[in-house]
């Protein structure tokens, strides 16, 4: 027998049983599930896009953009078309959880690109984490 070992992918902490998930894992696990189904749109192009086709669902931007013209094109884009809008406070951290960096044979994030906006067209399947993101939504 070789002696490889296969490549083991990044899993988000599972939360505790019984305890609940707060929004930031549960919005990074929505993010990977809706990666894994093609429902994802990542920058300013193409979230733009997708909004304007009445096909979003949630758009997340990142709270360190340093283009004020940006931040106020997506919020307004996400006014005009009632799509919820979240915040998350790294780019860098928004472009790892949408895929847009490689991963290495430990399983850690390595040439994480960031990303200020990222638009949610398909969820994917139900699971906890997407209830959890629908009721902070709802919430606020």
């Amino acid at each position: 027998m070789s002696g490889e070992e296969g490549v083991v992918a990044a899993e988000p902490a599972a939360s505790i049983p019984g305890e609940p998930m707060d929004i930031m894992t549960a919005l990074q696990l929505v993010l990977r599930k809706s990666l894994a189904y093609g429902g994802l749109a990542r920058g300013l192009h193409e979230g733009a896009k997708v909004i304007e086709k009445h096909a979003a669902q949630l758009c997340v931007l990142a709270e360190d953009c340093d283009q004020p013209d940006y931040v106020k094109l997506v919020k307004a884009l996400c006014a005009e078309h009632n799509v919820s809008l979240l915040t998350v406070p790294s780019a860098k951290t928004l472009g790892e959880w949408a895929g847009l960096c490689k991963i290495d044979s430990e399983g850690k994030a390595r040439k994480v690109t960031g990303c200020s906006c990222v638009v949610v067209k398909d969820f994917g399947e139900e699971h906890e984490a997407y209830n959890v993101v629908l009721q902070h939504v709802k919430s606020n």
